[in-house]
């Protein structure tokens, strides 16, 4: 928890700096358009795949198969579209990434294996019904 903690407030330090520095390059007023349209362009690229991810998952159910991948995805969507949504650069890339298929494939192994090592501490439980 307390790695969380400071990895936010960073992260909020790193952002405020970053403000600043493309502020002065570019000017406050393009530097506040350029925040409100990344934010707009997120909460749409989110919206679209989103709602496509969400259809894969429910196919998945339908076919009886697990959704792993599906729900995985669908979840890096929503941060990434949440990241998007926050004021700041930092955060908008990040979101970026989440949202873009080409590089969420990249973070899926890594979200694999800390899913793995989580089940075999227990710390996640799967129910079946």
């Amino acid at each position: 928890m307390k790695k969380l903690l400071w990895g936010m407030l960073a992260l909020g330090f790193a952002e405020i700096a970053m403000l600043i520095l493309i502020g002065k390059a570019i000017g406050v007023f393009y530097t506040l358009l350029l925040i409100v349209l990344t934010s707009v362009v997120g909460v749409l690229i989110a919206k679209q795949r989103g709602m496509k991810s969400y259809k894969d998952v429910q196919n998945s159910l339908q076919q009886g198969q697990p959704p792993g991948i599906a729900m995985i995805e669908t979840f890096m969507i929503f941060i990434g579209g949440v990241l998007m949504v926050f004021p700041g650069f930092i955060t908008d890339i990040i979101g970026l990434l989440f949202v873009l298929g080409i590089t969420r494939n990249l973070f899926k192994p890594l979200i694999f294996y800390y899913l793995r090592k989580k089940m075999k501490r227990g710390n996640v439980i799967i129910v079946q019904r």
